[in-house]
Order: structure tokens, then sequence, then C-alpha cells
């Protein structure tokens, strides 16, 4: 080889190796610049579900009797949502759609809300209205994405008897068939004023009897095995996550 081929090829040596560092910098650049925006994306995450749990307690404050109903749906939800769609538990808009379900409880009056004995027909209608008015408050915040789909359709029955829109079986989006049944749970297994909590077992019987009809047969077995695996001897033991 002359010396003019091998200063050539030195040059090229040399030419690579600096390519090389050159990429090797960009690389770790990247790394940190993708760091740093996971960093700020959990920290805007946090803010953001710190801001929708204020809006969803400042709506729950006008419900005299259901004001820690919001936390224990919530985790009930996902207990639920982790053991059917796991994936879906990872997503923050579904979270924030089991904390804002009952938004749209604030443009109901509060005769209404908190009348002590059971609602007319003239008031349940009034009441049946919730759902679409929650849709109508959030839907401009885009960052909530199918957060609405549980605000509208938690009173949906899996035999379409629900409302606001009847819609049935597979049509109604699964986090709010979920959520139905971490709903009527917690109302089940809590004191209302016109009667008194109903014990663990005879609520997971009555989710257990409403599978196919007022709930998804699926999510229905799979509470109630749920709760049989958190508790084994009665309403006493079972236990909210922490």
């Amino acid at each position: 080889m002359d010396i003019t081929a091998a200063e050539d090829l030195e040059g090229t040596r040399r030419q690579l190796l600096l390519f090389a560092e050159d990429l090797q910098t960009i690389v770790a650049r990247e790394r940190e610049r993708r760091e740093e925006a996971e960093l700020a994306y959990r920290e805007l995450s946090s803010s953001y579900l710190g801001m929708v749990r204020t809006l969803a307690e400042v709506c729950e404050a006008k419900d005299t009797y259901t004001r820690s109903h919001l936390d224990r749906t919530y985790q009930y939800a996902l207990m639920l949502t982790r053991r059917i769609a796991p994936e879906l538990a990872e997503r923050a808009e579904i979270g924030f759609g089991y904390l804002l379900h009952d938004i749209g409880k604030v443009g109901i009056p509060e005769a209404i809300l908190n009348k002590p004995g059971p609602l007319t027909d003239e008031e349940w209608q009034v009441m049946r209205t919730h759902p679409v008015i929650g849709v109508t408050l959030v839907k401009p915040l885009r960052l909530l994405g199918d957060a609405v789909g549980i605000i509208r359709s938690h009173h949906e029955r899996w035999d379409g008897k629900g409302y606001p829109e009847g819609l049935a079986g597979e049509d109604i989006y699964l986090p709010a068939r979920i959520f139905m049944i971490a709903d009527c749970f917690d109302a089940m297994t809590t004191d209302r004023p016109y009667r008194k909590a109903l014990p663990l077992h005879v609520a997971l019987e009555e989710i257990d009897r409403h599978a196919g009809t007022q709930f998804d047969p699926d999510c229905a077995r799979a509470w109630v095995a749920l709760c049989d695996e958190v508790s084994s001897d009665g309403a006493s033991s079972f236990q909210l996550p922490r």
C-alpha cells in the first residue's frame, strides 16, 4: 500500500471514529431529553389527576350521603379493570372517568339529589339527565379522552334497559360496564337514608343474580371472584387497596 492510500485509509478511520463519537453524543442527548419528557409527563399527569380529583370532590360535596363514594368506587373500578383489562387500568383517562362519573350531578337540583326517600317518576327523569350533563361539561377538556365514555354510559345496562341511550351488551364501553358494577356494589354495601348496608355476601349474590341482565356477565363473575379472593370471612375483612 503506498503512502497516499495509507493516509486516505487513516483519514477515513478518523472520520468514522468522529462520526461514532458524534452519534454516541446524539444518542445520549436524546436519552436525556426522553427522560426529561417522561418526568415532565409524570408530573403533569400527577397534577392533572389532582385537578380532576378536586373537581370530582366539589361535585361530591353536593351529595350529603355519598361523600366517600368517590374513592371507594374509584378503587373498586380500578381493581376490576386490572383483572378484566390490565392495559386499560394503565391509562390515566380511565381513572379520570371513574373519578368524574357523576360530575353531571352539579346540574341536578339539591332537593332531588339529597331527597331522603325514594324519588318520584318525574324526579327520576331529572336525575337520569346527569350523564348527559356530565358529558356536556367535560367534552371540551381534550385531555380527558375516553373518560367521556364512562361518564356517558355508566348507567347503561347489559340488557339495554339503562340510560341515557339504552345501549346493550358490548355496545356499552367496557370501562363503563366495569364501573357500573363498582357503583352498584358500593351502593349496596353502604348505609343509605332509606336502608342499611347489605352484608358483603348478599351484595355479591345480587351482583351474580343480575349478571347477564343488569351487568356484563364476565365482569360480574370476575368481581365476585375477586371479592372472594380478597375476603374469605365476610364483610369485616374486605379492605380497599391502599
